[in-house]
């Protein structure tokens, strides 16, 4: 039986593309930033260098907006994002990534690096690399 040493860390199947929106957004305007960038969350911007990250992803819509019966003009986004943000270390093994996302039950979580953000890494993208499965 042949072990494979090679370890593969959160940055080398991270997403590289960040888009991040105002917490005072409307869900509306959030909800059009990530149809036009073709992405499933966006990073919520720290309001100062003491403040933390939230993130808004699809399911944030439903419970904040959809399941309420509010419209999404009427809903900011800092009222259905979730925050603060569990981030993951680049250079954690993608097997201890996996496990924290579905411990915690999230589905994806930015990557940080050196304390900057440097891409975002979720559940299908673990599965759907190609050197991991």
């Amino acid at each position: 039986m042949e072990i494979n040493a090679t370890i593969v860390r959160a940055k080398d199947v991270m997403q590289k593309k960040i888009v991040s929106v105002d917490g005072m957004a409307t869900a509306k305007e959030a909800a059009a930033k990530m149809r036009s960038e073709n992405v499933y969350a966006l990073l919520v911007d720290k309001r100062n260098a003491d403040d933390a990250w939230g993130i808004l992803v699809y399911q944030d819509f439903i419970k904040g907006v959809m399941i309420p019966g509010r419209t999404s003009e009427e809903v900011n986004v800092y009222e259905i994002m979730s925050k603060p943000v569990i981030t993951v270390p680049a250079e954690m093994d993608v097997r201890y990534v996996a496990r924290l996302l579905y411990r915690a039950g999230i589905r994806r979580a930015p990557v940080e690096e050196k304390g900057e953000l440097v891409g975002l890494i979720s559940l299908s993208s673990l599965i759907l690399d190609n050197e991991l499965f």
